[in-house]
């Protein structure tokens, strides 16, 4: 199934990708500043439940609840010694929710969550072991293929794929984050991120999360200039806006989302979602909107 996703995108087929899964477990009990990777061990239901409403929404591929589920962030969190059972969990609360439909699992690695040196004291050969054991445990669990997502640092990126690669063949994504609008927090762009990634082996690059929709738009667009992989976008629903008790809300709309659909698709992006801020109601606005894009 997995070579046959490469397959299909190489022929120019469009996916449609899930939208946030942080901010909508939030809405469902989990606690602001909790790692997701809790509610797989304390409250498998949200998640599967979550998985669900989005491949009610429309999506085609979900992403594991396995953002934060490398060694170097669970060890944070106080969770290291979970970390065989949170991915292998996760994977099969995805699986579940796909039931025996053709919606891909998606491997969800995001960055460890420390500077790497000289900025901070995370050797290289640290983060390739961390990667490259997430990796092998997802694939052993089933995914299809597996996404490096919200990166901001190309020697964290570099490690994390030469992490990933000798562990697993799956179809890889590495998308990153642009969260000062334009650049990374490291002062990355678009085309410096491609440029960069052109020798490692990567299947899709792609952009998530970051600030604005017209920002990710012109992202997307210097992106699409740079390389000719092709493109995985999930943007976020714009920035949050945090009440007295840390609780997050986003200003724009489904419809916001599915007016700037067909401008994604023109600029080369072929699997599409949201990330933060995304809930089941802008997923399904946004496969609406490819689906009339289509024609």
């Amino acid at each position: 199934m997995s070579r046959g996703f490469l397959d299909r995108i190489r022929t120019g087929e469009i996916f449609i990708a899930d939208g946030a899964t942080g901010t909508n477990l939030q809405q469902r009990g989990l606690m602001p500043g909790q790692p997701g990777e809790v509610f797989v061990l304390q409250n498998p239901t949200a998640i599967e439940e979550l998985a669900r409403d989005f491949i009610q929404a429309g999506a085609q591929i979900i992403l594991t609840c396995t953002f934060g589920g490398n060694r170097i962030r669970l060890r944070r969190a106080g969770l290291e010694d979970e970390l065989v059972s949170i991915n292998r969990q996760a994977v099969e609360l995805a699986r579940r929710a796909a039931g025996g439909s053709e919606v891909l699992i998606a491997g969800s690695m995001g960055p460890c969550g420390e500077m790497m040196q000289p900025y901070g004291t995370l050797g290289e050969e640290e983060v390739r072991r961390s990667f490259g054991e997430q990796a092998t445990i997802l694939a052993d669990s089933g995914v299809d293929l597996l996404v490096l997502e919200t990166f901001y640092d190309l020697n964290e990126a570099r490690a994390a794929v030469e992490g990933v690669r000798p562990a697993s063949s799956l179809p890889l994504v590495l998308s990153f984050s642009y969260d000062r609008g334009r650049k990374t927090m490291m002062g990355v762009s678009p085309a410096q991120m491609a440029q960069a990634a052109a020798g490692w082996g990567v299947d899709l690059l792609g952009i998530n999360c970051g600030r604005s929709l017209e920002d990710n738009l012109t992202n997307l667009s210097e992106l699409r200039a740079a390389t000719s992989l092709p493109l995985w976008f999930k943007p976020n629903a714009g920035l949050p806006v945090s009440d007295d008790q840390g609780r997050l809300s986003y200003s724009v709309r489904p419809e916001d989302m599915a007016d700037a659909v067909p401008q994604w698709l023109a600029n080369g992006a072929q699997v599409v979602g949201g990330c933060c801020g995304t809930s089941p109601a802008h997923l399904h606005a946004i496969a609406d909107a490819v689906r009339r894009w289509k024609g």
